[in-house]
């Protein structure tokens, strides 16, 4: 019975794996996956990444995306996901402007040059666990690019953090991708603060390592910067 009981784990464990290949702009998805968002290297695996400085952190990809989306500055923006977002934890986006002279096709997001979006913090269901919005669907919460952002080619990122094994050192999975895209009618704000990847995140921030059990919703910390509303 015992034996059972942990093929049955293993398999839930596996399959509430996910990737994000698919980015959605105000209600329309990319043509095809992978299409301008980069492939990562748990594409068929589905495995997240358990250390926080690894240099995967960044966009986990293994190859760039051939196109570039056109993204409207105060756009609606979500991914695909290919199983259910099931895990308890947040999901963030950021942005990092492509400098002048380099390709969104191309450009690695290297330095301190991501600021945050979005993020998310919890509540308290009625089994009194914490639980995040979107939590159980098949795809990444909403986003709104903010108004301000300037014109010009970025690397979005998106990442759920999952904590359902974070209250042990390096047990929290970090499921992210990397688009390609085109911010058009945008603003002149000045985004800020900025951060890299990795560098920003440490294993044992308080919204990395920790016990979900022992905290109340609104003592949860998102990792990262403040986000950026512009």
């Amino acid at each position: 019975m015992q034996f059972l009981t942990g093929l049955l784990f293993a398999a839930t464990a596996i399959n509430a794996h996910y990737t994000f290949p698919r980015l959605v702009v105000d209600g329309k998805a990319e043509e095809a996956d992978w299409s301008a968002t980069r492939i990562t290297k748990n594409a068929q695996s589905k495995q997240g990444i358990e250390n926080a400085a690894s240099p995967d952190i960044r966009c986990y990809q293994s190859g760039n995306a051939a196109n570039v989306a056109t993204v409207p500055a105060g756009a609606t923006i979500h991914y695909v996901s290919t199983q259910q977002v099931n895990h308890p934890g947040p999901t963030q986006y950021y942005l990092a402007k492509v400098p002048e002279g380099a390709s969104a096709t191309t450009w690695d997001g290297s330095g301190a040059v991501w600021f945050k979006i979005h993020t998310e913090m919890p509540t308290m269901d009625q089994n009194k666990q914490l639980t995040w919005p979107g939590q159980n669907e098949y795809k990444t919460t909403n986003a709104t690019i903010p108004a301000a952002t300037p014109d010009g080619e970025y690397l979005l990122r998106v990442e759920h953090i999952a904590l359902h094994m974070a209250m042990q050192s390096g047990k929290a999975q970090f499921y992210l991708a990397c688009s390609q895209i085109q911010i058009t009618g945008g603003g002149s704000g000045t985004p800020a603060p900025l951060v890299q990847f990795p560098g920003s995140y440490k294993s044992t921030d308080p919204g990395i390592l920790v016990n979900l059990n022992s905290i109340q919703p609104d003592a949860y910390i998102p990792p990262g910067p403040d986000v950026w509303t512009g």
